[in-house]
């Protein structure tokens, strides 16, 4: 009996290696011929709008490129469908390729889209007289996208920064979008982080104010003391290593949409869009648009002191990054190596 049981536990090892190995075969091969799949951490998030642009405007198609997007509400549980090989790439935040590299799993940002993570800390209207600046954040909820994401470590910055410890208020996790608008609108949260268009969304039905406003450089700074890259599209590097025609492919169509978005309007650019991604109100979601696009840059390039700035913010509030944060090689979490390479 012990004799096959464990010739039976030999025989599952040898099959889940199979099935991995297949899989990683399948999505290898499919790449080189041209398809890709990327998970997108909230696709209709005008921060991560790039990806489903430059989808619109053919560029993918022009580099010879089938790029399926998918979408998940946050990039804490899009980065699981990378680890899994389910995906080639993830357009996420940056921070979590430092992250990652925590769990001993090299994942670099091929294309940076931008400097500043394009959140915003919005009040509800209510609270707005209590709560002017982060040091009013003691003894309120504060909402973020999920516990361990981006959005969840940026407050509790803003929070020690302003003197207020992360135990003095309540992280409540608000989702984004509608889950969000809901949770202040049902008081759960007194104030929160988001992006657009939910920013829009709520400072023109007059159900919040913005308190701090990281959709520029200059705003981004004063909260942060420096840049955040945030969007970008990072993929496992065995994968970079392996089949540098196509990322190479992808990047172009990706810096070529950056430009694009840096040379034309916002009304232009939302009317590229699928049309139910302005909810129903076009004109908000041009407004949406406007106000978040100064957020991309043009080139697709990290800024090596913002990367620095990450670890420093996530090197203090991480549970995984704090106690290793001497050991991160930020030279392993992006490359500039195919930006480099972009005609023009």
């Amino acid at each position: 009996m012990k004799i096959r049981a464990i010739a039976a536990i030999g025989l599952a090892a040898l099959a889940a290696i199979s099935v991995t190995a297949c899989r990683d075969s399948r999505g290898g091969a499919a790449a080189d011929n041209g398809n890709v799949t990327i998970m997108v951490g909230g696709i209709d998030k005008v921060i991560y709008l790039p990806a489903m642009l430059t989808q619109q405007l053919g560029y993918f198609k022009d580099e010879g490129l089938n790029v399926s997007l998918k979408t998940e509400p946050a990039g804490a549980t899009a980065e699981n469908s990378l680890i899994s090989g389910d995906v080639q790439g993830v357009v996420g935040f940056y921070d979590h390729t430092i992250d990652l590299q925590t769990q001993d799993k090299c994942i670099q940002s091929v294309v940076q889209m931008a400097d500043v993570p394009g959140e915003v800390e919005v009040v509800g209207t209510r609270q707005a007289d209590a709560i002017r600046s982060p040091a009013d954040f003691k003894g309120k909820k504060l909402g973020f996208t999920s516990p361990g994401s981006s959005t969840d470590f940026l407050t509790q910055y803003l929070a020690t920064k302003a003197g207020v410890s992360t135990a003095d208020y309540t992280g409540v996790k608000a989702g984004a979008g509608t889950t969000f608008i809901s949770a202040l609108n049902n008081g759960q949260i007194d104030a929160g982080m988001t992006t657009d268009p939910t920013v829009a969304q709520l400072i023109n039905s007059g159900q919040a104010k913005i308190m701090l406003d990281m959709r520029t450089v200059d705003g981004t700074r004063a909260a942060l003391g420096g840049l955040y890259p945030s969007s970008s599209l990072y993929m496992n590097c065995d994968f970079v290593a392996q089949h540098k025609q196509t990322v190479q492919k992808l990047v172009n169509a990706l810096v070529k949409t950056l430009k694009y978005i840096n040379t034309h309007s916002a009304q232009e650019i939302a009317d590229k869009m699928p049309a139910d991604y302005a909810g129903g109100n076009k004109d908000l979601y041009v407004k949406a648009i406007n106000d978040t696009k100064a957020m991309f840059n043009a080139d697709g390039k990290m800024d090596a002191d913002g990367a620095k700035n990450v670890l420093n913010v996530l090197a203090q509030f991480s549970p995984k990054v704090k106690p290793k944060k001497d050991r991160i090689d930020l030279s392993k979490t992006y490359t500039t190596e195919f930006v480099d390479k972009v005609a023009g």
